[in-house]
């Protein structure tokens, strides 16, 4: 008797994984089809580099370190705005032009490098300085800001080293505080960066967008910024010397569902015309095709993500909700991972049996649910 138990029991043992066989699944391609994208329009000369901030974007070519010309102003202001905060509405502090002060636009007047009129005597608010340094690129603005912030120049390039240090701008390093220098040199992904923080401010993204102002003595000076104004171009600043090329950070808005981001194209070493043509032209194309290269996949609610259950008797797993994936065709295929809830008795309907993780531009989770109620077949079923 003993020996017909222990062998029942060893019958029944075997034939426990039939009862219960464990459940199955399997991908469907439909939902996960991709469509074409245009190619990025990297520029064919120089550097460049292309950023969403908000969704973690980068991507560069050719990123390498390079003299920045005028671009260096967004540093002479970044640092400026760090000692000397400004609200919108507000003028700072005031100061009054001295003979020193008009010299100095008269040597850079001389040399060519871009600056504003002044007249001794004449009273210039931060407000002013900054607007004529972004938008007309007024070098001896800079020299002004750089003595009421730091005494002197030299010692306000110092404060931008040490303050490109601390935002981990690797390829950065400043030589005078205008940019005329070719040794104030950087990298395209380092300046998208740092356009990004530049553009935090407020009062940064009203003076920028403007095509013009209004000065005291200059009068009404027009920025050199190509395409402000222009369709959803918001900035940023541009720059031109023999040894940079031309230069232009341009920022795009453009809108992903209800949310309004910003795209930063840069690009810096081109060569033609004026260079600044060159340069915004090449900025335009490069931000344009990225708002292009952007593809969003839609998963419908209730769209088919696979089968589950058993051989014969399976039910489709479907999106619980809708999601949108958002990606950029240059940075490859975005990865998807399924992963499945473990079955041995029944499936019901509307029940979660698993995931599906898309991780794009951001990682977006969808759970998967049975249409129909399965289970698997009795082991009578199987051995007939």
């Amino acid at each position: 008797m003993l020996g017909a138990l222990v062998a029942g029991a060893l019958v029944v043992s075997m034939q426990l994984p039939l009862l219960h066989p464990p459940s199955t699944a399997s991908v469907a391609t439909a939902p996960w089809s991709i469509h074409a994208a245009p190619a990025l329009a990297w520029p064919a000369t120089g550097e460049a580099a292309l950023a969403v901030p908000s969704l973690g974007v980068l991507m560069t070519h050719h990123d390498h370190v390079v003299p920045i010309a005028s671009l260096t102003k967004m540093m002479t202001a970044y640092v400026t705005l760090q000692h000397l905060p400004l609200a919108l509405g507000q003028t700072g502090p005031c100061y009054v032009v001295t003979s020193a002060d008009v010299a100095t636009y008269g040597v850079m007047a001389h040399e060519d490098e871009s600056s504003a009129a002044v007249v001794a005597g004449e009273s210039l608010c931060e407000v002013q300085l900054l607007e004529g340094l972004l938008i007309h690129s007024a070098g001896n603005y800079a020299v002004i800001l750089a003595e009421h912030v730091a005494t002197s120049p030299t010692q306000f390039v110092t404060l931008m080293n040490n303050t490109a240090a601390q935002l981990g701008l690797r390829a950065t390093h400043y030589a005078d505080v205008s940019g005329f220098s070719s040794q104030s040199v950087s990298s395209a992904s380092d300046q998208a960066r740092l356009a990004a923080l530049l553009m935090r401010s407020p009062v940064v993204r009203s003076i920028v967008i403007q095509s013009s102002v209004d000065l005291p003595v200059a009068g009404v000076v027009t920025t050199f910024t190509p395409f402000v104004g222009v369709g959803h171009v918001i900035g940023v600043k541009s720059g031109r010397t023999s040894a940079a090329g031309g230069c232009d950070v341009l920022a795009m808005t453009f809108r992903e569902g209800r949310n309004v981001r910003v795209l930063y194209a840069v690009v810096l070493g081109q060569r033609g015309g004026d260079l600044l043509g060159p340069a915004g032209d090449a900025a335009l194309a490069l931000a344009q095709s990225g708002v292009a290269n952007r593809i969003q996949h839609v998963i419908a609610r209730g769209s088919v993500v696979a089968e589950v259950g058993w051989s014969g008797h399976r039910t489709a797993a479907v999106a619980a909700r809708r999601a949108v994936v958002t990606w950029w065709a240059a940075n490859g295929r975005p990865k998807f991972v399924v992963r499945w809830r473990h079955f041995t008795h029944v499936i019901r309907r509307g029940e979660v049996v698993g995931t599906v993780r898309v991780e794009g531009v951001t990682t977006v989770r969808v759970p998967l649910v049975a249409t129909t109620t399965v289970a698997p077949a009795s082991l009578w079923q199987r051995l007939r």
